[in-house]
């Protein structure tokens, strides 16, 4: 099983595009991959016959552990798979599971949702009426609710004892009737099983957390003249530039003038970035990557949004290439779109910080003493304490509201 990125630990076979017998060249597509941040294209890198497949598609495997053997035809590959199968527990090894130690079930590539519901409680929030000489069995309470919000109990469902009525059985009937929605009436829930994508930023994010002392801080920009910048560019029509593009282009600028921000912590040394490369937070069905805007201080708005949208196109199809998401320098994280006004992020190590990007809000603001109409954005950088200290995280922070709210300043 071959390491497809910085952070894989193991990968799922997600097809075969050959079968064993089949001859396979150098450079001939093998196997399609899932790592934890994308399905990757898996060549041959000799030429051989395929002896033996060790990782059927939808299982995962570690890596370095036997993917599948390539060798000459006939050729006995026994040694090899009884070399490789000391270290690993096989299925058909255990007869009988032990009580406390069951065999982990055989992992999947995309799990199909368990669904697991309470013993069986009636969940038809109108069933059809009883027979006219049929009895309601009810209880007082439920009886006495019932003929208060004028309702038949004989199109009640009873969840108690013998399917008697109760109490909670008119109030779950009358909700369903006020929100047109069945109403659950028993304890269920879905499970799924957790991506390789979803296992990677669980650890990662977790470590980020809880290694790294992290401080914040936030400020209020007035976007006014930003707004009015953007429209003016748009309305040439040569291209289109959105807010993202103006914060990355305003950040990349920003940490030009501060490279103390611009920074990672190695342990041992503090390495100071003299270039420029921002991570921008994407979100994918199954959780989110952050490809990188590679030297973004000296790219136009324009081009710094044809990148973005291009990123975010193949992250959705899972097609980004490891150097795609590698290597940045600072990371933005953006929920304005979505109408979060503000918010904290987790900083993506290697970077020691992260921009929490909030929406633009229609508020009033003070102008030349006057209480005026204005647009205001809010925005939180979490920092590393061991590299970023306060003074330094405000310092950049000024320079970036600076820049946005005089953006031509970002064109000079």
């Amino acid at each position: 099983m071959p390491k497809l990125s910085d952070t894989m630990t193991e990968g799922v076979v997600a097809a075969w595009h050959k079968k064993v017998g089949d001859e396979v060249e150098s450079g001939e597509l093998l196997a399609e991959i899932e790592t934890d941040k994308a399905t990757m294209d898996f060549e041959s890198f000799q030429d051989g016959i395929l002896l033996h497949i060790g990782v059927e598609t939808g299982a995962t495997a570690p890596v370095d552990s036997i993917l599948c053997v390539l060798g000459e035809k006939g050729e006995d590959i026994k040694r090899i798979l009884a070399d490789a199968e000391k270290d690993v527990v096989l299925k058909d090894e255990v007869s009988a599971p032990a009580p406390l130690a069951p065999p982990a079930p055989a992992p999947l590539a995309a799990p199909a949702p368990v669904h697991v519901s309470a013993p069986a409680v009636p969940a038809s929030v109108a069933p059809a009426p009883l027979a006219p000489n049929a009895r309601v069995i009810a209880s007082p309470l439920a009886k006495k609710l019932a003929e208060k919000l004028g309702l038949s109990l004989d199109r009640i469902p009873g969840s108690g004892e013998g399917g008697r009525v109760v109490k909670r059985d008119v109030e779950n009937f009358k909700m369903a009737g006020a929100t047109g929605m069945p109403v659950v009436t028993q304890e269920k829930f879905t499970e799924v099983g957790v991506s390789q994508m979803r296992k990677t930023i669980a650890r990662r994010l977790a470590e980020s957390k809880f290694t790294a002392p992290h401080f914040y801080l936030s400020i209020s920009i007035d976007m006014s003249n930003a707004m009015q910048a953007r429209k003016a560019i748009n309305d040439q029509g040569i291209y289109k530039v959105s807010f993202n593009d103006m914060v990355v282009k305003a950040t990349a600028v920003a940490l030009r003038k501060h490279p103390a921000v611009n920074s990672s912590w190695l342990e041992d040394r503090i390495r100071y970035n003299e270039h420029v490369n921002i991570g921008v937070a994407v979100a994918v069905e199954d959780g989110l990557l952050v490809p990188v805007v590679r030297f973004a201080d000296g790219k136009s708005f324009a081009t710094i949004g044809e990148e973005v949208r291009d990123f975010a196109g193949r992250a959705k199809a899972k097609t980004l290439q490891p150097a795609d998401w590698e290597g940045s320098t600072f990371t933005i994280s953006n929920l304005g779109m979505f109408g979060i006004e503000n918010f904290t992020a987790i900083i993506n190590p290697p970077d020691a910080c992260i921009l929490a990007i909030g929406g633009i809000s229609n508020v009033p603001v003070v102008k030349n003493d006057e209480v005026v109409p204005g647009h205001v954005m809010k925005v939180t950088l979490s920092c590393d304490h061991r590299v970023v200290d306060g003074a330094t995280g405000a310092s950049f922070l000024q320079e970036f509201k600076n820049l946005l709210e005089n953006p031509v300043l970002m064109l000079v």
